[in-house]
């Protein structure tokens, strides 16, 4: 886990006591991971975000509170909101979770296993400050506030009828007659 950059958070009932150790009630599995996501624009960003990898807390100690004591610990120690992460495959539950306390409903659709939410790109893409040399020789300079190179667009999709299966029986291999 150390060499992913992972971190793993437990949370552990000290009052239970089987062999004098209490019981784990559930973790959370946190790590950075470099992702090609898309924005609201369909603009490809590659960003490397906290991400959550897992979350489990066990059935019998659900809605007890203790998902949400954990989850929070994690954002305030990881100094992070929320909509900055990118989560791996959430279930319908913690989809749920997230929306119940943390008012986080509306995704922005992805090509691959993460979920991200509204406001993950909003403190990641800001434009460039104008550079001191622009600042230095014109007052009235404009200055663009785009970025120098914009994000590249992905083609868009081709309609399911489009997509035809490839194999191998649909090429000619120019073997000699015989083979």
């Amino acid at each position: 886990m150390q060499s992913n950059r992972h971190v793993m958070y437990v949370l552990k009932d000290t009052s239970a006591r089987p062999a004098g150790k209490g019981a784990i009630i559930g973790f959370l599995k946190v790590g950075y991971k470099k992702l090609f996501v898309l924005d609201d624009r369909e603009a490809h960003n590659e960003v490397e975000p906290l991400c959550i990898l897992d979350f489990y807390i066990h059935e019998s100690v659900q809605r007890h509170g203790h998902g949400r004591e954990l989850f929070q610990y994690m954002l305030q120690k990881e100094r992070v909101e929320p909509h900055q992460l990118a989560i791996d495959r959430p279930s319908q539950k913690l989809l749920k979770f997230l929306n119940k306390h943390y008012s986080l409903e509306t995704t922005v659709p992805q090509v691959n296993n993460f979920v991200i939410f509204e406001g993950f790109f909003a403190h990641q893409h800001r434009p460039p400050a104008p550079s001191l040399r622009a600042t230095r020789h014109s007052r009235a300079a404009a200055v663009d506030p785009t970025p120098a190179a914009p994000a590249r667009k992905l083609p868009p999709k081709r309609a399911e009828g489009d997509i035809k299966p490839y194999s191998s029986s649909d090429r000619e291999w120019g073997l000699p007659q015989g083979w």
